[in-house]
């Protein structure tokens, strides 16, 4: 499965993926009241981009990683907060705990899990109260827009499932279909956009921790990266901009007069 992929490079992952604004993780904090004793269950924490912030906060946290290697590192930048622990686990088998928690936590991570399963288990989890936070990525148009319409011609020549003439949308035009959600609850949402600069060293390994490029073939992966490479360097003088787009979605239980 390509959710499997990301356990195969952890420490690449770690180091290449970026860290959500600090705005968003206020706006979380604030929204539902994270702090010392509040009791969190993340899903897929990967390297604790998410997790390390919420230990911050004091809360109790249980991050529930489906990749030994990926859970090992977040283990690590964990270490310094005994109140968070990682389990290995796919969320889907995971047995509950007997005792509800406060907040479920998802970053970038819950189009991974079983539609049939997700919001069911996730709503089973937690307490009356409880929120349903998730945070949703979109790579959207901005930042260096020249080298992003010439790389497309990198991915139509290796990657055959590139759509030609495929180019970033507009922010605005963005939103994460919430339809599932709203069956459970009643959902807020918040936007909070930021851009990276990357040098060429940096956009590959950022490149290499996505599915879709790990799940390429040796050959055409090469191709790949040694075309986005070649038009960094020689046409964007060694560096980069992207633009990335974060939703965070909150969910409250709907009681029976808003349904």
């Amino acid at each position: 499965m390509l959710r499997d992929t990301f356990d195969e490079a952890a420490e690449l992952y770690d180091r290449a993926r970026p860290r959500y604004p600090t705005a968003l993780v206020d706006e979380l904090a604030g929204r539902v009241g994270l702090g010392p004793g509040v009791r969190v269950l993340e899903i897929g924490p990967g390297t604790g981009q998410l997790t390390v912030p919420l230990a911050r906060l004091g809360c109790d946290v249980t991050a529930v990683e489906l990749g030994p290697a990926l859970a090992a590192v977040a283990r690590r930048n964990l270490r310094g907060f005994p109140r968070a622990r990682v389990e290995v686990a796919e969320f889907e088998r995971w047995p509950l705990p007997r005792d509800p928690f406060d907040v479920v936590v998802c970053a970038t991570a819950f189009h991974w899990i079983d539609p049939a399963v997700r919001v069911v288990k996730a709503a089973r989890a937690l307490g009356p109260d409880g929120v349903l936070a998730l945070v949703t990525t979109h790579h959207v148009a901005g930042g260096s827009t020249d080298f992003f319409a010439r790389v497309q011609a990198c991915y139509e020549r290796w990657d055959p499932a590139t759509p030609p003439g495929l180019r970033a949308s507009d922010e605005a035009d963005v939103a994460t279909d919430t339809g599932e959600l709203e069956r459970w609850g009643r959902v807020t949402s918040y936007r909070f956009a930021q851009e990276i600069t990357y040098s060429t060293r940096e956009y590959i390994d950022v490149l290499l921790t996505y599915s879709g490029h790990r799940a390429l073939d040796a050959p055409a992966r090469r191709g790949l990266l040694g075309c986005v490479e070649e038009l960094i360097e020689t046409r964007h003088a060694g560096s980069v901009t992207k633009r990335y787009l974060h939703e965070l979605l909150l969910t409250r239980r709907a009681s029976d007069g808003d349904r």
